[in-house]
Protein backbone atom coordinates (compact mmCIF):
# COMPACT_ATOMS: atom_id res chain seq x y z
CA UNK A 1 0.00 0.00 0.00
CA UNK A 2 1.73 3.36 -1.06
CA UNK A 3 1.95 5.80 1.65
CA UNK A 4 2.84 8.99 -0.51
CA UNK A 5 0.22 11.24 0.18
CA UNK A 6 0.17 12.79 3.49
CA UNK A 7 -1.81 15.28 5.31
CA UNK A 8 -0.61 17.28 8.18
CA UNK A 9 -3.68 18.82 10.25
CA UNK A 10 -2.27 22.25 11.81
CA UNK A 11 0.66 25.02 10.43
CA UNK A 12 1.93 25.67 13.71
CA UNK A 13 5.43 25.10 14.55
CA UNK A 14 5.22 21.43 14.76
CA UNK A 15 3.11 20.65 11.51
CA UNK A 16 4.46 22.87 9.65
CA UNK A 17 7.67 20.97 10.53
CA UNK A 18 6.81 18.10 9.82
CA UNK A 19 5.33 18.98 6.57
CA UNK A 20 8.82 20.51 5.68
CA UNK A 21 10.27 16.97 6.22
CA UNK A 22 8.33 14.92 4.56
CA UNK A 23 7.77 17.10 1.68
CA UNK A 24 11.37 16.99 1.43
CA UNK A 25 11.48 13.61 1.22
CA UNK A 26 9.59 12.95 -1.69
CA UNK A 27 6.06 12.68 -0.30
CA UNK A 28 2.83 15.17 -1.79
CA UNK A 29 1.47 16.48 1.14
CA UNK A 30 -1.64 18.55 1.81
CA UNK A 31 -1.53 21.22 4.79
CA UNK A 32 -4.16 21.73 6.43
CA UNK A 33 -5.70 24.81 8.78
CA UNK A 34 -8.64 26.61 9.34
CA UNK A 35 -6.66 30.27 9.02
CA UNK A 36 -5.38 31.35 5.61
CA UNK A 37 -2.85 33.55 7.47
CA UNK A 38 -1.44 30.73 9.77
CA UNK A 39 -1.12 28.88 6.32
CA UNK A 40 0.84 31.80 4.69
CA UNK A 41 2.60 31.96 7.78
CA UNK A 42 3.90 28.31 7.68
CA UNK A 43 4.52 28.66 3.77
CA UNK A 44 7.11 31.16 5.16
CA UNK A 45 8.60 29.34 7.84
CA UNK A 46 9.49 26.31 5.68
CA UNK A 47 10.92 28.28 2.80
CA UNK A 48 13.27 30.38 5.38
CA UNK A 49 14.49 26.43 6.62
CA UNK A 50 15.30 25.22 3.58
CA UNK A 51 17.13 28.26 2.74
CA UNK A 52 18.84 27.69 5.58
CA UNK A 53 19.08 24.03 4.90
CA UNK A 54 21.35 25.52 1.90
CA UNK A 55 23.39 28.00 2.89
CA UNK A 56 24.49 25.07 5.18
CA UNK A 57 25.10 23.03 2.43
CA UNK A 58 22.58 20.07 3.69
CA UNK A 59 20.42 20.13 0.51
CA UNK A 60 20.35 21.73 -3.16
CA UNK A 61 18.15 24.65 -5.01
CA UNK A 62 16.50 21.93 -6.33
CA UNK A 63 15.71 19.91 -3.56
CA UNK A 64 14.60 22.89 -1.83
CA UNK A 65 12.03 23.78 -5.23
CA UNK A 66 10.95 20.72 -5.16
CA UNK A 67 10.24 20.36 -1.54
CA UNK A 68 8.06 23.52 -1.78
CA UNK A 69 6.17 22.08 -4.97
CA UNK A 70 5.35 19.36 -3.03
CA UNK A 71 3.11 21.27 -0.55
CA UNK A 72 -0.49 22.44 -1.06
CA UNK A 73 -2.80 24.02 1.79
CA UNK A 74 -6.10 23.26 2.15
CA UNK A 75 -8.59 25.19 4.84
CA UNK A 76 -10.73 22.14 5.74
CA UNK A 77 -9.85 18.52 6.36
CA UNK A 78 -12.52 17.17 3.63
CA UNK A 79 -10.76 19.03 1.24
CA UNK A 80 -7.07 17.95 2.24
CA UNK A 81 -7.33 14.20 3.29
CA UNK A 82 -9.36 12.75 0.51
CA UNK A 83 -6.06 11.04 -0.80
CA UNK A 84 -4.62 10.21 1.98
CA UNK A 85 -2.67 7.24 2.82
CA UNK A 86 -1.88 8.85 6.09
CA UNK A 87 -3.04 11.57 8.41
CA UNK A 88 -0.62 13.46 10.91
CA UNK A 89 -2.46 15.48 13.25
CA UNK A 90 -0.39 18.47 14.87
CA UNK A 91 -3.07 20.83 16.53
CA UNK A 92 -3.23 22.13 19.55
CA UNK A 93 -2.48 19.98 22.53
CA UNK A 94 -5.83 19.63 23.65
CA UNK A 95 -7.86 16.53 24.27
CA UNK A 96 -11.37 17.93 23.21
CA UNK A 97 -10.29 19.44 19.82
CA UNK A 98 -8.10 16.12 18.21
CA UNK A 99 -10.83 13.72 19.17
CA UNK A 100 -13.22 16.25 17.40
CA UNK A 101 -11.07 15.98 14.57
CA UNK A 102 -10.09 11.98 14.33
CA UNK A 103 -14.32 11.96 14.58
CA UNK A 104 -14.26 14.01 11.49
CA UNK A 105 -11.47 11.96 10.10
CA UNK A 106 -12.59 8.97 10.67
CA UNK A 107 -15.40 10.19 8.48
CA UNK A 108 -13.85 11.76 5.72
CA UNK A 109 -10.57 9.39 5.24
CA UNK A 110 -10.37 6.29 3.62
CA UNK A 111 -10.97 3.23 5.45
CA UNK A 112 -7.61 1.98 4.54
CA UNK A 113 -6.00 5.42 5.51
CA UNK A 114 -3.98 5.60 9.08
CA UNK A 115 -4.59 7.90 11.56
CA UNK A 116 -1.38 9.68 13.05
CA UNK A 117 -1.70 11.96 15.77
CA UNK A 118 1.79 14.06 17.04
CA UNK A 119 0.52 14.43 20.70
CA UNK A 120 3.30 14.75 23.37
CA UNK A 121 0.86 13.22 26.13
CA UNK A 122 -3.06 12.44 25.37
CA UNK A 123 -3.74 8.81 25.17
CA UNK A 124 -3.47 7.28 22.22
CA UNK A 125 -6.13 4.62 23.23
CA UNK A 126 -8.09 7.18 23.94
CA UNK A 127 -8.25 9.15 20.56
CA UNK A 128 -8.42 5.72 18.80
CA UNK A 129 -11.45 4.88 20.69
CA UNK A 130 -14.04 7.44 19.00
CA UNK A 131 -13.02 6.52 15.35
CA UNK A 132 -14.30 3.19 13.36
CA UNK A 133 -10.59 1.98 12.75
CA UNK A 134 -8.86 1.94 16.34
CA UNK A 135 -6.28 -0.75 14.94
CA UNK A 136 -5.05 2.04 12.40
CA UNK A 137 -4.47 4.90 14.96
CA UNK A 138 -1.31 5.57 15.95
CA UNK A 139 1.16 8.34 17.79
CA UNK A 140 4.05 9.78 15.79
CA UNK A 141 5.65 11.97 18.47
CA UNK A 142 8.10 14.37 16.58
CA UNK A 143 10.51 16.86 18.19
CA UNK A 144 10.82 20.29 17.89
CA UNK A 145 12.30 21.83 15.56
CA UNK A 146 11.16 18.63 13.23
CA UNK A 147 13.76 19.14 10.69
CA UNK A 148 16.84 18.84 12.97
CA UNK A 149 15.78 16.44 15.64
CA UNK A 150 16.29 12.95 14.58
CA UNK A 151 13.84 11.38 17.71
CA UNK A 152 10.11 9.98 16.55
CA UNK A 153 8.55 8.71 19.38
CA UNK A 154 5.67 5.79 17.67
CA UNK A 155 3.74 4.45 20.30
CA UNK A 156 1.19 2.36 19.73
CA UNK A 157 -2.52 2.23 21.57
CA UNK A 158 -4.22 -0.31 23.24
CA UNK A 159 -5.26 -1.78 19.72
CA UNK A 160 -2.84 -0.79 17.68
CA UNK A 161 -1.97 -3.52 14.44
CA UNK A 162 1.59 -4.54 14.25
CA UNK A 163 1.20 -4.25 10.22
CA UNK A 164 0.14 -0.12 11.39
CA UNK A 165 3.06 -0.53 13.49
CA UNK A 166 5.86 -1.27 11.16
CA UNK A 167 4.56 0.68 8.43
CA UNK A 168 4.97 4.26 10.70
CA UNK A 169 8.32 2.94 11.30
CA UNK A 170 9.46 2.55 8.06
CA UNK A 171 8.31 5.69 7.06
CA UNK A 172 10.18 7.46 10.11
CA UNK A 173 13.28 5.85 9.14
CA UNK A 174 12.35 6.91 5.54
CA UNK A 175 12.78 10.16 6.44
CA UNK A 176 16.14 10.18 8.09
CA UNK A 177 14.29 9.67 11.70
CA UNK A 178 14.88 7.28 14.49
CA UNK A 179 12.05 5.91 15.38
CA UNK A 180 11.57 4.04 18.71
CA UNK A 181 8.53 2.10 19.48
CA UNK A 182 6.70 2.83 22.70
CA UNK A 183 3.03 1.45 24.97
CA UNK A 184 0.57 3.90 25.77
CA UNK A 185 0.74 5.33 28.89
CA UNK A 186 1.04 9.04 30.32
CA UNK A 187 3.89 11.28 28.77
CA UNK A 188 5.11 8.06 26.92
CA UNK A 189 8.76 8.01 27.42
CA UNK A 190 10.08 11.78 26.46
CA UNK A 191 7.58 13.54 28.76
CA UNK A 192 7.47 10.83 31.40
CA UNK A 193 10.91 11.34 31.92
CA UNK A 194 11.61 14.60 30.75
CA UNK A 195 8.55 17.27 32.11
CA UNK A 196 9.00 15.39 35.68
CA UNK A 197 12.68 16.85 35.87
CA UNK A 198 11.47 20.47 34.21
CA UNK A 199 8.81 20.46 37.30
CA UNK A 200 11.64 20.02 39.82
CA UNK A 201 14.02 22.16 38.58
CA UNK A 202 10.71 24.82 39.11
CA UNK A 203 10.29 23.60 42.32
CA UNK A 204 13.81 24.46 43.18
CA UNK A 205 13.77 27.77 42.47
CA UNK A 206 10.17 27.98 44.10
CA UNK A 207 12.02 26.72 47.57
CA UNK A 208 14.83 29.39 46.81
CA UNK A 209 17.38 26.41 46.72
CA UNK A 210 19.28 28.57 43.50
CA UNK A 211 18.00 30.72 40.71
CA UNK A 212 17.40 30.76 37.17
CA UNK A 213 20.68 31.07 35.86
CA UNK A 214 22.20 29.11 38.22
CA UNK A 215 19.70 25.83 38.05
CA UNK A 216 20.15 25.97 34.47
CA UNK A 217 24.20 26.30 34.75
CA UNK A 218 24.30 22.78 36.51
CA UNK A 219 21.95 20.79 34.25
CA UNK A 220 24.11 22.23 31.22
CA UNK A 221 27.57 22.00 32.72
CA UNK A 222 27.09 19.04 34.99
CA UNK A 223 24.86 17.01 33.18
CA UNK A 224 26.39 17.63 29.76
CA UNK A 225 22.36 19.22 28.41
CA UNK A 226 22.20 21.23 25.86
CA UNK A 227 19.91 23.73 27.75
CA UNK A 228 19.01 23.77 31.15
CA UNK A 229 15.65 22.53 31.78
CA UNK A 230 14.22 26.34 32.65
CA UNK A 231 15.25 26.88 29.57
CA UNK A 232 13.89 24.17 27.57
CA UNK A 233 10.62 25.15 29.45
CA UNK A 234 10.30 28.30 28.28
CA UNK A 235 10.83 26.89 24.38
CA UNK A 236 8.34 24.43 24.59
CA UNK A 237 5.71 26.73 26.32
CA UNK A 238 5.32 26.72 29.83
CA UNK A 239 1.42 26.24 29.42
CA UNK A 240 2.38 23.05 27.07
CA UNK A 241 4.67 22.33 30.45
CA UNK A 242 1.68 22.53 32.88
CA UNK A 243 -0.73 20.92 30.56
CA UNK A 244 1.65 17.57 30.16
CA UNK A 245 1.80 17.43 34.00
CA UNK A 246 -1.42 17.55 34.43
CA UNK A 247 -2.30 14.70 32.26
CA UNK A 248 0.81 12.54 34.33
CA UNK A 249 -1.03 13.46 37.44
CA UNK A 250 -4.23 12.49 36.20
CA UNK A 251 -2.88 9.62 35.01
CA UNK A 252 -1.04 8.31 37.69
CA UNK A 253 -2.78 9.49 40.12
CA UNK A 254 0.40 9.93 41.95
CA UNK A 255 0.68 13.18 43.75
CA UNK A 256 4.71 13.32 42.81
CA UNK A 257 3.28 14.62 39.14
CA UNK A 258 1.39 17.43 40.96
CA UNK A 259 2.67 20.52 38.67
CA UNK A 260 4.87 23.54 40.69
CA UNK A 261 2.38 26.04 42.36
CA UNK A 262 4.78 28.63 40.54
CA UNK A 263 4.29 26.88 37.22
CA UNK A 264 0.86 27.11 37.76
CA UNK A 265 1.20 31.05 38.45
CA UNK A 266 3.19 31.76 35.52
CA UNK A 267 0.58 30.90 33.13
CA UNK A 268 -2.17 31.95 35.00
CA UNK A 269 -0.17 35.33 34.65
CA UNK A 270 0.52 34.58 30.99
CA UNK A 271 4.44 34.36 31.52
CA UNK A 272 4.40 31.16 28.84
CA UNK A 273 7.75 31.30 27.68
CA UNK A 274 9.06 32.35 24.43
CA UNK A 275 5.53 32.31 22.69
CA UNK A 276 4.63 35.64 25.26
CA UNK A 277 8.28 37.01 25.64
CA UNK A 278 8.10 36.28 29.35
CA UNK A 279 9.05 33.07 31.44
CA UNK A 280 11.81 32.12 33.41
CA UNK A 281 14.01 34.54 31.02
CA UNK A 282 12.87 37.70 28.62
CA UNK A 283 12.59 37.25 25.84
CA UNK A 284 13.90 40.24 23.15
CA UNK A 285 12.53 40.89 20.11
CA UNK A 286 15.10 39.85 17.83
CA UNK A 287 17.60 39.75 20.72
CA UNK A 288 20.18 36.36 20.29
CA UNK A 289 21.31 36.85 24.37
CA UNK A 290 18.95 35.75 27.21
CA UNK A 291 17.76 38.38 30.03
CA UNK A 292 17.09 36.37 33.04
CA UNK A 293 14.04 38.27 34.26
CA UNK A 294 14.16 39.59 37.64
CA UNK A 295 11.46 38.40 38.86
CA UNK A 296 12.32 35.20 39.00
CA UNK A 297 15.79 35.03 40.45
Amino acid sequence: MSKENISVIGSGTMGNGIAHVFAQHGHKVSLIDISVEALEKAQATISKNLDRQVTKGLISEEVKSSTVNNIKTYTSISGGVKSADLVVEAATENVDLKLKIFKELDTECETSTILATNTSSISITKIAAVTGRPDKVIGMHFMNPVPVMKLVEVIRGYNTSDEVTKTVMDLSEGLGKVPVEVNDYPGFVANRILMPMINEAIYSLYEGVAGVSEIDTVMKLGMAHPMGPLQLADFIGLDVCLSIMNVLHDGFGNPKYAPCPLLVNMVTAGHKGVKSGSGFYSWGHGAKELIVANQFN
